[in-house]
């Protein structure tokens, strides 16, 4: 009978450390979830053509942009910092209304048009 509650003990204990486990793993998919490009406004170079996601939509960019930074971003992927300097966006290189470069690399991309 003394084994029987000791198992049974050592079940519950078990189980409620797999239930802590979950929240923890959901926290941090929570966190991780931010960091894939779903949901987050920028300019990319995707293809040969610059998109621009907006709201997680991504379409064809129509127009120049000015970034909050002061860089602008042209429809060829010409890219003008407020320095002065110019530079040309490549494959898989997307920024940030703030101004933000970035490598796609393993981010996510909405195919959606």
């Amino acid at each position: 009978m003394k084994k029987i509650f000791v198992f049974l003990f050592i079940s519950l204990l078990g189980t409620g450390a797999f239930a802590q486990n979950d929240k923890k793993m959901d926290k941090m998919d929570k966190m991780n979830s931010g960091k894939t490009m779903k949901g987050k406004d920028c300019v990319m170079m995707k293809d040969g053509k610059m998109m621009m996601m907006k709201n997680g939509k991504t379409m064809e960019m129509d127009k120049h942009m000015t970034m909050s930074n002061g860089t602008m971003v042209m429809k060829d992927g010409t890219v003008k910092m407020k320095d002065g300097k110019t530079m040309m966006m490549k494959n898989g290189d997307h920024m940030y209304m703030n101004g933000k470069m970035d490598k796609m690399d393993n981010m996510k991309m909405d195919d959606s048009k």
